[in-house]
């Protein structure tokens, strides 16, 4: 049995910064989701799938196996077996994605590998409903927040110095809506897993973060 944590909270928190660093320091395999997902969609592409015809899909979901890896420090996301990370980011490929995303048989089988890999190697996953419903019994568990000001300030700056022209204003109301959606949609809702631990960000610099996550590992 592999040793898993989960990082869940709010959009804007840092989760996945804070994941990867956390990963990085104790060798655990980082889960990227958002790989997984493009891993499923170079499968549906090869076999010739429409986005839309959810029925085929769901067929294609039945014997297909995404899984990571990391290779000299490098994550390597293969697809039964192949390797396939260079096709990850193909705009064929990401549009591919987005739009099956948000279909049943592709989070159920998304869920199934996630747990596989988390069975067999030490895993970080971090996303809205980790400790809740993909790992409920992860030997760490930590909800990781901060203020909405704080998450905005922080996308702000981001967009900015990449020289994105951003309003605060636009953001913050952004970062509320978001949470709602989050909070309240009906299957897996964020919220934070009562055996979690409620970690506030909005004062600590992310090396404090790390040190403080690295600390409830084993």
């Amino acid at each position: 049995m592999g040793y898993n944590v989960a990082i869940d909270g709010p959009a804007g928190a840092g989760k996945s910064t804070i994941a990867k660093l956390v990963a990085k320091e104790k060798g655990y395999v980082y889960v990227d989701t958002g790989a997984m997902y493009r891993g499923l969609a170079v499968h549906f592409l090869e076999e010739g799938i429409q986005a839309d015809n959810a029925e085929q899909i769901a067929e294609a979901c039945r014997d297909v196996e995404v899984t990571i890896r990391y290779e000299n420090g490098q994550q390597q996301v293969y697809l039964n077996g192949e390797n396939i990370t260079s096709r990850l980011r193909e705009e064929a490929v990401g549009n591919m994605a987005s739009r099956c995303s948000a279909i049943p048989a592709v989070r159920a089988k998304l869920l199934e590998l996630q747990q596989k890999l988390a069975e067999t190697q030490d895993v970080i996953m971090d996303g809205r409903d980790i400790g809740t419903c993909v790992l409920p019994h992860a030997d760490v568990k930590i909800f990781l927040t901060a203020s909405v000001d704080t998450r905005a300030r922080r996308r702000y700056d981001e967009l900015k110095t990449k020289g994105a022209d951003c309003d605060f204003r636009e953001i913050r109301e952004d970062i509320v809506e978001r949470d709602r959606r989050d909070s309240t949609r009906e299957i897996a809702p964020l919220k934070q897993a009562e055996d979690a631990i409620l970690l506030d960000s909005s004062e600590m610099s992310i090396a404090e973060v790390v040190a403080a996550i690295l600390a409830l590992c084993r």
